[in-house]
């Protein structure tokens, strides 16, 4: 190797097995030395694989042959300094050997021996040593199996390319609590600020190590990224650092896909899977059968995500024919309301914001109300009475609606427009705001972006949700920002009778009676 390095002047690299036969030979330092395809799927927890490499320079090991160690894998690897010697033979100098080190909080991710001479190896027995590290491996395995339970375990990326690193914050966040509400475990959170994102890999290779160390060491299998990633990203991530890749979008399309009941919600999430889906069968070939569960897998359209594109074009085709069928019924049951005297009053806002809270106290219904994203998929409407509205006091119709989140999804917003028409035919659009919530006003400029994209001129009306645990002087000012806003508390029943005077005063007012009370002034934006 030495001989044949000096010949052509670059370092020659070889790949080991346990049985010590030569897999591999490449030009070229460890990080240019391609694995065979096999390489990993055996059951051992490392490689399999030794790497031996000669280099031309003294040195010892550099960054790149020891992240391939690691990102690989590898059993251990072995470098060789060389230099040319009299006669044309050349010298041999110190051997440099290193492993990966078992995942503890405060250790490195490799283990380097102190150089030695080629004899002094030889005399070693590294396939032993080999053994024993797979050992501890698997032990360290074991006892945290034991306590990360049936979980996934998330490393969550951020990227901040200029719009502040409060507002990156702010979205890592929120990553956060949609995993959290698809059912994972947050294990470390990265936001990395870059002036641009990295056209292959989003946050470049050098981010990329530092996660896959991460994870080694927080027990996590799985990346998340605070961006929608492109089907290319998505592969170079995860062929980079054989770890499973999420966007966004995946982890909002898998909450959906938890959350569906009944016909029409899973038709629209598995018709808004396969849209996402779609550009992202090709090129993966044997890869979408590691497609077999766990967050970003679940829902409907699961099974379909295997049938090739022509298969998958005539689902969606009809999938389409089903929510054209959905909406049309929709119309048909709206007309009854619309045409009657009894106005609609539409619940909206952003995700988890207590829309449905706050539905069942005005309706005295009660529909699925928890503390998670996107727990509403399917509009209901209820019935209730607004005892200042008219002499003797009149019924109203609610409908609560599924919650907005910021960059929602498109692939949603087109699969749900059969659910998005009921605000269309609504008199009010009362726009639920978690007063609680860091970061409100974005999330309310978020909502208003949506339903502005919807094409919607209904007349909007803030009202200001979850007072009992928000900030008094925070809370006062979003009720100043937003024209003295209702505040509430659905959960205590706090500002709910202030808030259906509020209701019948406006109502009253579209409707040309009387407003009791004095007037009060809607904008046809909150």
């Amino acid at each position: 190797m030495a001989e044949l390095a000096l010949e052509i002047g670059r370092p020659v690299t070889v790949l080991v097995d346990r049985r010590g036969r030569v897999s591999t030979v490449a030009a070229g330092d460890a990080e240019h030395c391609p694995l065979p395809p096999s390489a990993g799927e055996a059951s051992s927890r490392l490689a399999g694989l030794r790497l031996v490499h000669v280099h031309l320079k003294a040195g010892g090991l550099s960054r790149a042959d020891l992240t391939s160690l690691f990102l690989n894998r590898l059993d251990a690897i072995v470098s060789v300094d060389a230099r040319p010697g009299e006669r044309g033979v050349p010298e041999l100098g110190a051997v440099h050997l290193a492993f990966v080190a078992p995942p503890t909080a405060d250790a490195e991710d490799w283990l380097i021996d102190a150089p030695s001479d080629l004899a002094e190896v030889e005399r070693g027995d590294v396939l032993e040593r080999v053994r024993a590290l797979e050992e501890e491996l698997a032990r360290a395995d074991r006892a945290r199996d034991v306590r990360r339970g049936s979980e996934e375990r998330a490393v969550l990326v951020g990227l901040e390319t200029g719009e502040g690193a409060l507002e990156a914050q702010s979205r890592l966040d929120e990553l956060a609590e949609l995993l959290r509400s698809a059912g994972g475990v947050v294990a470390f959170q990265a936001l990395q600020a870059r002036r641009a994102a990295d056209a292959r890999t989003l946050v470049g290779r050098g981010k990329l190590e530092e996660l896959v160390s991460a994870a080694y060491h927080e027990n996590a299998d799985l990346l998340v990224f605070d961006r929608e990633l492109s089907p290319a990203q998505a592969r170079e991530i995860e062929k980079a650092t054989k770890l499973k890749v999420l966007d966004r979008t995946q982890v909002i399309l898998d909450i959906f896909a938890q959350n569906a009941r009944g016909r029409e919600a899973q038709v629209q999430v598995e018709l808004a899977q396969l849209h996402y889906q779609l550009p992202r069968l090709t090129g993966r070939g044997t890869a979408m059968s590691r497609l077999g569960g766990g967050i970003g897998t679940r829902g409907p359209g699961e099974t379909k995500l295997e049938v090739d594109r022509r298969r998958i074009r005539e689902r969606l085709a009809a999938l389409e024919r089903d929510v054209d069928s959905i909406s049309r019924r929709r119309t048909e049951g709206r007309k009854g309301r619309t045409v009657g005297p009894t106005p609609v009053v539409a619940l909206v806002g952003y995700t988890n914001a207590g829309k449905s809270t706050l539905f069942n106290t005005l309706a005295k219904s009660s529909v699925l109300s928890k503390d998670a994203l996107f727990a509403t998929l399917r509009p209901t409407t209820r019935e209730g009475w607004l005892p200042e509205r008219g002499e003797w006091g009149s019924p109203v119709l609610y409908t609560d609606t599924v919650g907005f989140i910021r960059d929602l999804p498109s692939e949603l917003v087109s699969a749900f427009r059969a659910t998005l028409e009921e605000l269309h035919d609504a008199d009010l659009l009362l726009h639920v705001v978690d007063a609680a919530a860091p970061g409100a006003p974005d999330r309310v400029q978020a909502v208003e972006r949506i339903l502005d994209q919807l094409g919607l001129s209904v007349p909007r009306l803030v009202v200001l949700n979850k007072v009992d645990r928000a900030d008094p002087v925070v809370a006062r000012d979003l009720s100043t920002r937003y024209g003295e806003a209702a505040a509430v508390s659905a959960r205590t029943g706090a500002g709910l009778e202030e808030l259906k005077t509020q209701l019948a005063r406006v109502l009253a007012a579209q409707q040309g009676a009387p407003a009791p009370g004095g007037a009060v002034s809607v904008h046809a934006r909150a």
